[in-house]
């Protein structure tokens, strides 16, 4: 026990969504049985307040001719198991539809709180917990405190609401053999359908208390020392995989930033079909051109609409394209050797706005 408090005091690093990601694929996730018991309840009283009566109305229907005309039943073999077939069928319409209902809402409670779940590893068989001595320890532990005494409270909650509810309804049942059957069945009803509402307020509270706890408990548990950090960033660094997927996003975003600074360009200078350099000059601020963006193929198409759109001048000047492509990279200004070129380049852009250069 000394030992296992160690090392949860160890443990002080919130868990990585590495971590939360690879627990949940193994099927370790925070589910509250209280939000379950929350959800199984409003489908109860669905069932109970608004199917019930239905379902009683269809089983009198199915079933009142066995009662008001039982000589008209037929009594051979044939005809007998025709009935009880058909008496069956019409039995599970009836049951079929609150066992569906609750099915559903059992699936939905736990998709609801945790997502799709695909763990098949909880389905093999764990050979050790048939070991009562290995198993021992996990039933003695500060969570299984917990639940019982979480299962106590509730049950103490639940009674007593089930007392203040049923409670006033003592002194009716003293008038209840004077009633018609109908009426009892309707005050019956009545009776159920308020329990079970007044117990689902209580156990929505409780329900709601729940899961924020498992949330806790659940990233409590999965919590990681400094040391466990440090493994997992050293192992997703040296993932090929994340690591090319890095770059990539990287280099996504460099180019975005790069098409951001066309506009800003005062000239793109390009080979026809293969290179596209864009220039941006201020003779007041800048000793010489820098290069503002540049790209090759489908990025040099990109960079020439761009151009096209915001009435930037382009120049067709191969040579100087694919120099200034290889030499210059971005935000950089021209080298000397390319100082001649460009000035002619810029000189006649200028010319074009009726400028004069410097």
């Amino acid at each position: 026990m000394v030992a296992e408090d160690d090392d949860e005091a160890s443990k002080t690093e919130e868990p990585s969504e590495r971590k939360i990601s690879k627990a949940k694929e193994e099927g370790d996730v925070a589910i509250s049985q209280e939000a379950k018991s929350f959800i199984m309840l409003l489908g109860m009283l669905f069932v109970v307040w608004l199917i019930l009566p239905l379902m009683g109305k269809w089983f009198y229907l199915s079933f009142i001719q066995y009662i008001e005309r039982p000589e008209s039943i037929p009594t051979d073999s044939g005809h007998i198991q025709l009935m009880l077939w058909k008496n069956f069928l019409n039995l599970m319409k009836i049951l079929g539809i609150p066992f569906a209902l609750f099915m559903v809402l059992g699936i939905a409670a736990s998709i609801m709180q945790t997502g799709f779940v695909y763990a098949p590893q909880k389905l093999l068989p764990n050979w050790n917990k048939l070991n009562i001595f290995a198993a021992l320890p996990q039933f003695i532990n500060m969570k299984k405190i917990v639940e019982s005494l979480k299962g106590i409270i509730k049950i103490i909650i639940v009674g007593y609401i089930a007392v203040a509810v049923l409670k006033p309804y003592l002194v009716k049942s003293e008038l209840m053999p004077d009633m018609d059957p109908i009426t009892i069945l309707v005050l019956i009803h009545e009776i159920v359908v308020l329990l079970i509402f007044t117990i689902l307020l209580a156990v929505l509270v409780m329900a709601i208390a729940d899961f924020a706890y498992q949330k806790y408990a659940h990233l409590k548990k999965l919590r990681m020392t400094k040391q466990e950090v440090k493994d997992e960033y050293k192992e997703m660094e040296g993932d090929p995989l994340i690591k090319s997927r890095i770059r990539q996003i990287r280099n996504e975003r460099a180019r975005h930033r790069m098409m951001d600074n066309v506009p800003k360009a005062d000239v793109v200078i390009v080979n026809p079909t293969h290179y596209a350099v864009a220039l941006q000059y201020d003779m007041d601020k800048m000793d010489a051109p820098i290069v503002v963006a540049k790209g090759l193929d489908n990025i040099a198409l990109k960079i020439r609409e761009i151009a096209e759109e915001h009435e930037i001048p382009i120049v067709e000047n191969p040579p100087l394209a694919r120099a200034l492509f290889a030499s210059v990279e971005l935000d950089e200004m021209i080298p000397q050797e390319h100082f001649k070129a460009v000035a002619e380049v810029i000189g006649y852009v200028m010319q074009l706005k009726n400028e004069t250069p410097r």
